[in-house]
């Protein structure tokens, strides 16, 4: 009876990454269907074992992965997958991967999970005027105990999403349990999609139009970028809020900086362009803007999200079962 192979496994990311992905309990699993060594992430090809490049057949990138063209895998001969344990793989990966039959996975469902929080947070944080609150009784300590602003909370509010990407898809889930009404853009929509069942789908321009709390959630392709620019900016309410987790040329800088300034308009930031803004800028100083520094995805205990992802994927893989999340080379084009 022949034996069956165990898979080397080999970790292409940032050196510091694994133990921050990994449990204990995640890494004692993969060493029990896979030959892996825990100590070493390649972040160069060039400084890896040839031997382990002549044998690696699953590959577990992360961020700070090697660039993986034609000319790199052909020095893995034996490469049948890249399990990719964060969200997107664009940055490193090109059709090769695809054209020579390599699964490719991504963990790019378990980073919505956090970004979708945070999104949640701001919308009711913004709902409540929190943002506004904070800075003024910062102030002027004298302002509590002032009647509130009869237009804040969150009852009866109207929230737009722009994309049912996947975390698009979870802040409609997060939502669900607050009254609150959800509008939807997104033109690349199947009808029968169940998510319709929980919003009302709607154009852009409307969406705007009906929204006090507008979140972007679309990916960056060449269609979308500047899709929201001074025209649908200007369809917004007074006191406005946008917010934005996705990509920053989606929305136009300098139409939502004339906006905070002129109209009112509040912004929650989580991706600008540049990162980070250069000191100076109108949206580092205007008082209707928050920036957080590209902290909504995977971080701290999150990463283990991540990590687990990314083992059950390897699991099912060497089982011959089909992976959960995989990339295709169609779909990559569309997806943040």
């Amino acid at each position: 009876m022949t034996a069956v192979r165990t898979p080397v496994a080999a970790f292409a990311m940032r050196p510091d990454l694994p133990p921050l992905l990994f449990s204990g309990d995640d890494l004692r699993a993969l060493r029990a269907v896979t030959r892996l060594d825990p100590d070493l992430a390649i972040a160069d090809l060039d400084d890896a074992p040839a031997e382990l490049l002549d044998e690696v057949e699953i590959l577990i990138t992360g961020w700070g992965a090697p660039r993986l063209g034609r000319a790199e895998l052909d020095r893995m001969p034996r490469l049948r997958a890249i399990v990719h344990a964060a969200g997107t793989v664009k940055g490193h990966l090109d059709d090769a991967a695809w054209d020579r039959g390599i699964l490719v996975t991504s963990a790019a469902s378990a980073n919505a999970f956090p970004v979708a929080e945070y999104t949640l947070a701001m919308i009711l944080l913004a709902g409540k005027r929190v943002p506004d609150y904070i800075r003024g009784y910062a102030a002027d300590p004298g302002l509590y105990g002032e009647d509130p602003d009869p237009r804040i909370g969150n009852f009866q509010r109207t929230v737009g999403i722009v994309g049912a990407s996947r975390v698009g898809r979870r802040v409609i889930e997060l939502l669900a349990p607050f009254d609150i009404d959800v509008l939807l853009y997104d033109p690349y929509l199947h009808p029968g999609d169940p998510i319709l069942d929980a919003v009302r789908r709607v154009p852009l321009d409307d969406l705007f139009a009906g929204s006090s709390i507008v979140s972007i959630h679309a990916p960056l392709l060449p269609e979308t970028v500047g899709m929201v620019g001074a025209a649908q900016l200007a369809l917004l309410p007074d006191g406005a809020t946008l917010i934005n987790t996705a990509r920053a040329p989606i929305v136009d800088q300098e139409a939502l900086a004339a906006a905070v300034r002129d109209r009112g308009l509040r912004a929650v930031l989580d991706v600008t362009d540049p990162e980070p803004l250069p000191a100076g800028h109108p949206l580092r100083t205007l008082p209707g803007v928050i920036i957080t520094p590209h902290v909504a995805g995977a971080l701290g205990t999150e990463l283990r999200r991540l990590g687990e992802c990314a083992r059950h994927e390897i699991e099912r893989f060497v089982a011959g079962e089909p992976a959960e999340h995989p990339v295709t080379k169609e779909a990559l084009i569309a997806v943040a």
